[in-house]
Parts: structure tokens; C-alpha cells; sequence
């Protein structure tokens, strides 16, 4: 979803130009926010249109832009003695653990990038040497 404001400028001077240099640059969950301090009807909508565009397109240059990514969220169940094999692996694939118990056993629930959860599951079943159990994530 999206929305655009004018907040007082001149319809569709603001709101909707900013927008759309962000559709243009394909970006999602982005706020763009510009605060005019000059008043008055000097620039004309062109030129406000040209001045918003420009302020929004202008940080984008900057932004730090990331991809989003679909995260999955895979849980096992483990003997101790593997608990710093399991943990090490997921640093390296850049898993993060969201949550930990220790019981009877060693209890973890993690995410990564889904297109790589298919890949660690086998590493980690290969290592784990059939100790590892796989169980459904908690909400």
C-alpha cells in the first residue's frame, strides 16, 4: 500500500511526485518525508514538483538500499555436544538465531534467506550425523 500528501502545497505538486521517484527506483517500506522552509508562489508548480523530485531523488543517492528478503524459520532439537557445531555453522550461513532452551536437549529456532534454507537443512543433517531432529517452528 501507498499513499501520497500534499500537506498544503498545491495538488499534486508534493505528495505524488516524491512518490514517484520511489516507484520509479522499485522500493518498498520506504517514508519519504520533505520539509519546504521558503513560503510563498515563486517557484510555480514546476518548480515545486522539481524541487520535491529533486530533494527525494537526491537522498536516495545516499540511502543505504538493501534487498528484501523472504526469511524461513527452521527449529531442531539437539544432544549438548553439538549445540557449539550447530551454533557455528548458522554464524556461517548467516543464520539467525530467535530462540534457544535447554531441556533434556538443546532446543533452537532460527531464520535465514528461504533460498538458502533447502541447502543448510542437508549441511546440517550431514553433520549432525542423524542426531539432529527437526520439529515445526514455534509462533
Amino acid at each position: 500500500a501507498s499513499a501520497a500528501v500534499d500537506d498544503g502545497e498545491p495538488g499534486g505538486t508534493a505528495g505524488r511526485p516524491m512518490l514517484e521517484v520511489l516507484r520509479h527506483q522499485d522500493l518498498d517500506g520506504v517514508l519519504a518525508t520533505v520539509v519546504r522552509y521558503f513560503g510563498g508562489v515563486k517557484l510555480g508548480a514546476g518548480g515545486l514538483v522539481r524541487a520535491y523530485t529533486d530533494a527525494v531523488a537526491q537522498a536516495l543517492l545516499g540511502a543505504d538500499k538493501r534487498p528484501l528478503q523472504r526469511l524461513q524459520t527452521l527449529r531442531c532439537v539437539l544432544p549438548y555436544a553439538l549445540e557449539g557445531w550447530l551454533r557455528r555453522e548458522l554464524d556461517a550461513a548467516g543464520a539467525g538465531a530467535l530462540q534457544v532452551s535447554h531441556g533434556m536437549h538443546v532446543e533452537l529456532q532460527f531464520s535465514l534467506p528461504e533460498s538458502e534454507a533447502a541447502a543448510l537443512r542437508r549441511r546440517l543433517d550431514d553433520g549432525g550425523q542423524g542426531r539432529l531432529v527437526w520439529v515445526a517452528p514455534q509462533d
